[in-house]
């Protein structure tokens, strides 16, 4: 039995018609390996991010760090990855959970936001640097290639903070230029990524 809205076909036989919804498109995985920074670059080892697609995902797993209680941040470049110092403006916030039950909050992080500023957004905090202390998660970019209008984010992740805690941060902004964003840099705040993986998606 198909389903039908409107007059028109959406699913027959389980399969949606052709034409409606849109795709995710694997592009590029990046490891880490005591890696300082882990980035992707328009045009660079098969990596896309243009005009192709209008959305661009980026998934997190197991990040593992080298310092203890820093964080997973992001910067942007709109040259190509010779210069990560575009403008930011965002907000962030998260809640937590103690192991112990000790203590919780859901609490917005000032010291994590951005006013305008060129460096690094964070994005995951306090990471743990324990074998069980990763971070997973993921990163909405919204038309980096527009040369209209400001480039929109939104993130989250998961992870174990180094007291130990489950935390679950929440961060979103825009990225405050109007030339096309065309590479995107992770790091962390302090020391280097031990391992982990960063995938990219474009979402048709």
């Amino acid at each position: 039995m198909g389903l039908i809205s409107d007059g028109t076909t959406v699913f027959d036989a389980g399969a949606m018609a052709a034409g409606l919804g849109g795709s995710m498109v694997f592009i590029k995985k990046l490891t880490a390996s005591s890696s300082a920074t882990l980035s992707f670059v328009d045009g660079a080892s098969d990596v896309v991010l243009d005009s192709t697609y209008k959305e661009y995902l980026f998934t997190f797993k197991d990040i593992h760090i080298q310092t203890s209680a820093k964080y997973l941040s992001f910067n942007a470049s709109i040259d190509g990855g010779s210069n990560y110092n575009v403008a930011k403006t965002s907000n962030h916030f998260r809640a937590y959970n103690y192991e112990s039950d000790a203590g919780r909050a859901l609490e917005y992080s000032t010291g994590d936001d951005l006013a305008q500023g060129t460096g690094i957004q964070h994005i995951g905090q306090d990471i743990g640097v324990n074998n069980d202390d990763t971070t997973a998660g993921f990163l909405h970019l919204f038309n980096p290639s527009s040369t209209t209008f400001v480039k929109h984010f939104i993130a989250r992740t998961s992870n174990c903070v180094s007291t130990p805690t489950a935390q679950d941060a929440f961060t979103a902004g825009y990225i405050n230029t109007t030339s096309a964003v065309d590479a995107i840099q992770f790091s962390s705040s302090s020391g280097n990524i031990d391992a982990g993986d960063i995938c990219l998606y474009g979402i048709a």
